[in-house]
């Protein structure tokens, strides 16, 4: 390595620069040995010999003493060659441009990430018909709703770290895989034990696309557009948004999209909509088997001919495109960065943050993840909705109609009963045919020599009622509708039995997902914003700017008391504070070097969706509660976020490390 120089002009480049030839200390790695009479072609890839690299290697590894002796000076030589192939990269970027072959693989890569999208809303969606259908109790929605978030906490970490082992693309298309099936198989098993286990497997798999996916499209970026294209990625996160909502609100409320057989198996609507929303996943494994590997990656790891091959291709793709296929790809080498022995890569492979450097951003980092922007983002997000059904439901029960004392005879009710209160009544000889009770309540009743048949009911129960002669023909008037009452000659027939899918208002079940569009696709002007500024203003001034007036929106939330008024904040709140995300995003990238790249990316990314778990766990206790708790802390924590994005080092116009 000592004969190497920093300069292009020196031996990386050698088609175009005669004085290369002539520079006596300017020579390469991998022509050495050759004849000065060789003839080089413009184009021609010269290989890169790998002796420096073995030896240091063995020397390494000739002893304890020897190879503690030599460890600081060897890692001296590959930081130096590190930094010398990091900028060498930039210019190999800057001459093979930005073209067809990096928007192919923006909507490749946009595919991984718009699964990752959708895997937020899949489970929010189908809860209120999924609860019935599996018989689930409070603890079990619960545990539903923040099961995906644990999985992909997991994926995160595991995947991570995996992609700086055997690659990005392979890492990828290991997790998009396992999200697929698993993700396929949770829309047809029946039990809640399984359907848990299978969300929670598919979350893991759709952990690692995020620090995957941005640390890939990363490495085929020079600098001047990195900034900004990765904004652009971010936009797939807001189309898996939207794409989920959509099938949600045409599929979930056709209740006659299923079918059973026998009691033992039913495939309802929701099934459906859990099947559709695997599809991102599948088409990104299909698109990404046409991808390379990043060369990158390749390149850290030694395996520069591999490197050498995709960088070709990027270089060739793009030229065709503009109609320049006759430019050649004018670099011949590429810097060689020393290999450590598999020992040594074990060793040290972990420590993520060995320099004190490193330390500071990752502490910082972790801050604004795990304390300030997870809790608050997420908590937020999911508490809206939480508001908007507790604002729906004060409203309807505003509306309740009670009657008391009343005695009804001979009457045939074949109508829908809805929102009403009936108490100490008494009904003889009546029916009730073929009809729908909703939110129907009989306390304290009396029902003598009365016939219900066909009944379908949805938040109906009878409690401390009486039953005299009475009989229930194919009705789910049993068990858990009829409480504490007592039955005398009465009779059951060809009774619903199990857990009946519920039915609501289809109104309410479309306003619902269209709330959940809406504030998705209020997220399109910050991506816009974030992705045109993000290079002139830079990371930093983009994190803060978002976090301060995300903070001043949250105030704003204190004066939300009607369904109309929370959905408009909702929006302003989703618009405003994605420009913090994708600030995020870019330095994170930016901000460690390529061999760690992912494995940092994906730390941080598990803390933030432990941090989005307990973040929905305390916002939810205060539904119904105050607002003004959830406001505050939220309020707070985007400001202490905003002030510790101001710590970190600005990477605008930074070589890729």
């Amino acid at each position: 390595s000592d004969g190497h120089k920093t300069q292009y002009d020196s031996g990386y480049y050698r088609g175009n620069s005669q004085a290369a030839n002539d520079d006596e200390g300017g020579h390469s790695d991998s022509t050495e040995g050759h004849d000065e009479d060789d003839e080089i072609y413009e184009g021609e890839y010269q290989g890169i010999p790998r002796a420096d690299s073995s030896k240091a290697a063995d020397s390494l590894a000739g002893g304890d003493g020897q190879q503690f002796r030599d460890m600081a000076q060897f890692e001296g030589e590959r930081r130096k060659d590190q930094e010398e192939l990091a900028q060498q990269y930039e210019t190999i970027l800057q001459e093979c441009g930005h073209g067809r072959f990096q928007w192919t693989l923006y909507f490749v890569l946009g595919l991984a990430l718009m699964a990752d999208g959708v895997e937020i809303f899949v489970v929010g969606f189908v809860l209120p018909s999924a609860e019935k259908d599996m018989c689930l109790s409070e603890e079990s929605k619960g545990m539903l709703g923040l099961i995906v978030y644990l999985g992909m906490m997991v994926g995160a970490f595991v995947w991570g770290g995996l992609a700086d082992r055997i690659g990005r693309r392979q890492s990828l298309l290991i997790c998009l895989s396992i999200n697929s099936v698993f993700s396929f198989f949770s829309s047809f098993v029946q039990g809640y034990s399984t359907f848990l286990f299978c969300r929670l497997l598919s979350g893991v798999g759709i952990g690692g696309s995020i620090p995957i996916v941005f640390s890939y499209y990363s490495e085929f970026l020079a600098q001047e557009k990195r900034g900004e294209h990765l904004s652009w990625l971010c936009m797939f996160w807001m189309i898996g948004g939207i794409y989920a909502s959509a099938m949600a609100w045409a599929i979930i409320p056709h209740y006659g999209w299923s079918f059973q057989m026998g009691s033992a198996y039913q495939f309802h609507s929701w099934r459906v909509f859990v099947l559709v929303c695997a599809f991102p996943s599948v088409a990104a494994i299909a698109s990404l088997t046409t991808m390379p590997e990043s060369p990158r990656f390749f390149l850290e790891n030694g395996k520069h001919d591999e490197g050498w091959m995709i960088l070709k291709q990027v270089h060739d793709t793009n030229m065709r495109a503009k109609g320049h296929p006759e430019k050649v790809f004018s670099v011949t080498t590429i810097k060689t960065v020393k290999q450590m022995d598999e020992f040594i890569l074990i060793s040290t492979d972990f420590n993520i943050v060995k320099k004190w450097r490193n330390v500071i951003m990752f502490v910082w980092l972790s801050h604004i993840f795990v304390f300030c922007f997870s809790p608050s983002y997420y908590g937020l997000t999911v508490w809206f909705p939480d508001m908007i059904k507790y604002i729906q439901k004060q409203d309807y029960a505003s509306r309740t109609k009670f009657f008391t004392k009343e005695r009804v005879e001979h009457v045939t009710f074949n109508f829908t009963l809805e929102n009403q209160v009936h108490r100490q009544g008494q009904y003889f000889n009546d029916k009730f045919i073929n009809l729908k009770m909703k939110s129907m309540v009989f306390e304290d009743s009396l029902f003598e020599e009365c016939y219900f048949e066909d009944i379908t009911s949805s938040r109906s129960f009878f409690r401390n009622c009486t039953f005299i002669s009475t009989l229930f023909y194919n009705t789910d008037l049993f068990q858990n509708r009829i409480i504490n009452s007592k039955l005398v000659n009465s009779t059951f027939l060809h009774n619903k039995e199990g857990c009946l899918l519920d039915f609501t208002d289809d109104n309410n079940a479309y306003m619902i997902y269209f709330v959940s569009f809406l504030g998705t696709l209020a997220v399109l002007p910050g991506n816009i914003v974030s992705a045109l500024l993000m290079d002139k203003i830079g990371r930093l001034r983009m994190l803060a700017g978002s976090s301060v007036i995300s903070c001043v929106s949250c105030f704003f939330l204190s004066f939300g008391s009607t369904e109309s008024g929370m959905i408009a904040l909702l929006c302003l709140f989703g618009g405003i504070s994605i420009a913090s995300w994708n600030a995020l995003d870019v330095l994170t990238v930016e901000l460690y070097p390529s061999d760690k790249r992912t494995t940092a990316f994906g730390f941080l990314n598990a803390l933030c969706k432990l941090a989005a778990v307990l973040g929905i766990s305390i916002f939810q206790s205060f539904v119904g509660i105050t607002k003004a708790v959830p406001i505050l802390f939220a309020a707070g924590a985007l400001a202490a976020g905003s002030f510790l994005a101001l710590k970190l080092p600005e990477t605008r116009g930074q070589v890729l490390q």
